[in-house]
């Protein structure tokens, strides 16, 4: 167990990271971890059948335990299976759930420690902060974050009288009793959604949960290319969002609209001199549409400018493949007839 300056014995937490082929930010992830101060913890790398060095490098950490995933029961993803192993391995009263591409800032932990405590919550969730390294990251993920929080706003989320649940599998801190009392992930095993899944379990039984963006905790850099970005998100959308066909129409028609203005400003058809400064307007509120994803004003001029089409594109592959029941991610196809098939419908 590796230990800092501790706090009260009931705050021990077990961190679990599960891992498949993460040899390219498993090492930075297990560095910020180790480093923590402030809270008794123990740090569990579940290895999900990785082919690459994962393995090696979890291993290369003697504060590090690691342990395999086991075989992948019918219908069950890839990640339930793996930190349901992690968390049945786990020995602390709390579990912090947290993806192998996170990177967790000095003392966080024993922060969100003493932020759950302090709101009396027994699941809480941070979004990181996100780094956007390629053109289509600093395009797209400003779109996909601001509309997340227009679905799942922060502040409701985090309100008991409100039914909307949302948690971020990359930062799910819970106490080991509420975990335990709604299934864990076990109960959500076959959803690819699985933290959704999680937190609206846990609200559902009347326990609290807090939800919000946390820059000053976790970041993370969630794909390396664009074909990791296209397949991650094509796996979500169509979960995260009720009517992707609506949200895509709805993108599209809001993108159109300065094009329109500049269209006719060019061509002076409609005679009026007002077109320039509605083309200008429309620009800046696309641009300040996107301020709730937490991104800075260039990155958000580039999701105003090249990723509201992208983003209606990848709602619309989305909702395919999931209508089509057969959603590949790393490695594996996740089929709609064998997760029906394991829960039993």
């Amino acid at each position: 167990m590796t230990t800092g300056e501790t706090v009260a014995l009931d705050l021990a937490v077990s961190v679990i990271v599960p891992a498949r082929n993460e040899e390219a930010c498993l090492g930075d992830c297990l560095q910020s971890l180790t480093a923590q101060t402030g809270a008794a913890l123990e740090i569990i790398v579940v290895d999900d059948h990785s082919t690459d060095r994962t393995r090696e490098i979890a291993a290369s950490f003697p504060d590090v335990r690691v342990i395999e995933a086991g075989p992948l029961p019918e219908g069950w993803t890839g990640k339930n299976n793996a930190v349901t192993a992690g968390a049945r391995a786990a020995r602390g009263v709390w579990l912090l759930f947290t993806d192998a591409d996170t990177v967790h800032l000095p003392g966080s932990l024993a922060r969100a420690l003493a932020e759950a405590q302090k709101n009396g919550v027994e699941l809480l969730s941070y979004s990181p902060e996100q780094i956007a390294v390629s053109f289509w990251e600093m395009a797209i993920l400003p779109v996909v974050f601001a509309e997340l929080a227009r679905q799942y706003p922060p502040a409701k989320v985090s309100d008991p009288s409100s039914p909307i649940a949302a948690a971020n599998g990359q930062y799910i801190l819970i106490r080991r009793d509420a975990y335990d009392a709604v299934g864990g992930h076990a109960a959500v095993a076959t959803d690819l959604l699985e933290d959704v899944a999680l937190a609206r379990a846990v609200k559902q039984s009347g326990r609290k949960i807090f939800f919000r963006y946390a820059a000053d905790a976790v970041r993370t850099r969630m794909y390396r290319n664009f074909s990791q970005l296209r397949e991650g998100w094509t796996k979500n959308l169509a979960l995260l969002f009720p009517n992707p066909g609506q949200l895509a129409l709805q993108t599209v028609a809001l993108w159109v609209v300065p094009w329109i203005a500049l269209f006719f400003y060019l061509t002076n058809r409609a005679g009026h001199w007002w077109w320039n400064p509605v083309f200008v307007g429309a620009w800046l509120y696309l641009t300040t549409r996107l301020r709730r994803a937490n991104f800075d004003l260039v990155v958000q001029f580039l999701g105003a400018l090249f990723g509201m089409p992208m983003f209606a594109y990848l709602l619309l592959r989305s909702k395919r493949a999931h209508t089509r029941g057969s959603v590949p991610w790393k490695g594996r196809t996740y089929s709609d007839e064998e997760r029906l098939l394991a829960t039993g419908h």
